[in-house]
């Protein structure tokens, strides 16, 4: 195995919104879920998946199964952030998972509902403008390639 070092930034497109001391995506809420039932719903620790270095949960297995084979559909935009913090020069801010948005086939979650109605009002530009800063740039010490 090959090891290479670097102080420089890269993009991660595939950064993760996490818990602050641990390695829960959004905040354990079931990301099927707001496709299927339209609503955010807590997720059960007994059907979780990594996936991207985090860990999902999910309500049932019909569910975590659906994510298994197709997590990129199922995965909120901007890796779970705020997608309105995300417009505002790539900001990354935590959510309320009770404030979400479904356009397209896609996810976006909010600080809360009060900045997803904000969001709602120009959505298209403000995923124009999240789209440019996502993916984040973050310090990568070190990767490996085999």
């Amino acid at each position: 195995m090959m090891m290479f070092f670097s102080l420089s930034a890269f993009a991660v497109d595939d950064a993760v919104n996490t818990g602050r001391f641990n390695s829960i995506a959004i905040d354990g809420y079931d990301t099927v879920a707001y496709f299927t039932q339209n609503r955010a719903v807590e997720g059960d620790k007994a059907f979780k998946v990594k996936w991207r270095d985090a860990y999902w949960y999910f309500d049932n297995k019909e569910n975590k199964a659906l994510f298994e084979a197709d997590p990129e559909k199922y995965a909120p935009q901007y890796g779970g952030w705020c997608a309105y913090a995300m417009a505002d020069e790539g900001n990354t801010v935590r959510i309320d998972p009770d404030a979400f948005h479904i356009h397209e086939n896609k996810l976006y979650l909010n600080y809360s509902k009060s900045v997803n109605e904000k969001w709602l009002k120009d959505k298209l530009t403000m995923i124009k403008d999240a789209d440019y800063y996502y993916p984040i740039e973050t310090n990568v010490k070190s990767f490996s390639k085999e």
